[in-house]
C-alpha cells in the first residue's frame, strides 16, 4: 500500500541517486493520451524538492514533458528503495553543453509516495554498464553537468 511522504526526497532515496547508478522509469502522456515510460540512467537531485534528467531532446517521453508538464518517476533500487515522484517538468538547458542532442530538464516534486510492499523487498534495482568508452565518457560528463547544475540553479 503507497504512503504518502511529502514534496522532499527520503534520505535514502538521495542516497542512491547520488551513487549515479539508480534508474529511473518516466511516465509521461502524449497529447492523445498516450502513455509512455521511459527508462532514465541520468538522473541526479536537486536539493530534496526537485531532480535533474539528462534526456534525448528527440525522445517521445521529452515531447511528452514539454507538452503535458506533469510526469511521474519511479524508482525501485537497493536496500528496499522503492518511491515514486509525482513532479513538474521544465526544461533549463537545450542543448546540453555535453552533448548537442541531449536536454536537461528539472522536475519540482509536486508529490511522493513511498511504493514499498509488505509482502515483498526490493533487493536490486535495474543494473547497467556503458556499452563502450565512449558511452561512458558521454553518461560522466552529462552526470557532472547534472551535478554542477544542482548547485548552481
Amino acid at each position: 500500500m503507497a504512503k504518502h511522504v511529502g514534496v522532499k526526497l527520503p534520505e535514502d532515496l538521495v542516497a542512491v541517486l547520488k551513487k549515479c547508478k539508480t534508474v529511473a522509469v518516466l511516465a509521461t502522456f502524449s497529447e492523445k493520451g498516450i502513455p509512455n515510460t521511459t527508462p532514465i540512467q541520468c538522473v541526479y537531485p536537486k536539493g530534496l524538492e526537485s531532480v535533474l534528467i539528462s534526456i534525448h531532446k528527440d525522445h517521445t517521453g521529452y515531447h511528452n514533458m514539454v507538452w503535458q508538464k506533469k510526469v511521474m518517476l519511479c524508482f525501485m533500487d537497493e536496500n528496499n528503495i522503492a518511491y515514486s515522484i509525482l513532479g513538474r517538468a521544465g526544461v533549463v538547458r537545450a542543448p546540453s553543453e555535453v552533448h548537442p542532442l541531449m536536454n536537461i530538464v528539472r522536475i519540482d516534486i509536486i508529490d511522493i509516495k513511498c511504493d514499498r510492499s509488505v509482502l515483498v523487498r526490493v533487493d536490486s534495482g535495474v543494473r547497467w554498464s556503458y556499452t563502450s568508452p565512449e558511452a561512458e565518457e558521454l553518461c560522466e560528463g552529462l552526470y557532472d553537468e547534472l551535478k554542477a547544475l544542482s548547485k548552481t540553479l
